[in-house]
């Protein structure tokens, strides 16, 4: 009797598209000599590092510097609507060209972990992006609620 179970089948009820089979991973990984190891796991550190810098530069850095060339586009041309497509194209580019090397560097720090004997099974990609998220979001309504919004006469200069 077949199964009919999505995650048997790829998500299809007439069978498994090549390629969609699950992962199948070793039991326990093979460990390495002390020195390899601690290389390992010492890569593997660096790795985490750079995916995290790298998610953190989407909620800052990469919109600021958009937002300033749709403004010199804005500038140069006279068009409002030139410079907003711009920056809108701009952002939506290097987003999608950040979390492809972010998925890159994922799979390497899965990878890397495995070789320093740890049995790592998923990556970290998605806890930092949310992580990144909720600080970066939560930074961001301190900012306009408390520092610089609409009730703020403490902080701001509205009322100088």
């Amino acid at each position: 009797m077949a199964s009919n179970d999505p995650t048997d089948t790829g998500g299809l009820f007439i069978g498994r598209r090549p390629g969609t089979g699950p992962l199948k991973y070793r039991d326990q990984p093979v460990i390495a000599g002390e020195g390899r190891r601690r290389v390992d796991t010492n890569l593997a550190r660096i790795i985490l590092v750079a995916e995290t810098l790298l998610l953190l530069t989407l909620w800052g850095p990469q919109p600021l510097a958009w937002l300033w060339v749709g403004s010199q586009v804005d500038y140069q041309t006279g068009a409002v609507e030139a410079g907003i497509m711009v920056a809108f194209a701009g952002m939506l580019v290097t987003l999608f060209i950040t979390l492809a090397i972010a998925i890159r560097l994922d799979r390497w720090w899965r990878l890397v972990r495995r070789a320093a004997g740890h049995d790592q099974r998923k990556g970290a990609l998605e806890r930092i992006f949310v992580i990144s998220l909720m600080i970066a979001g939560s930074a961001f309504m301190f900012w306009f609620m408390i520092l610089n919004g609409p009730g703020s006469s403490v902080f701001s200069g509205q009322y100088d």
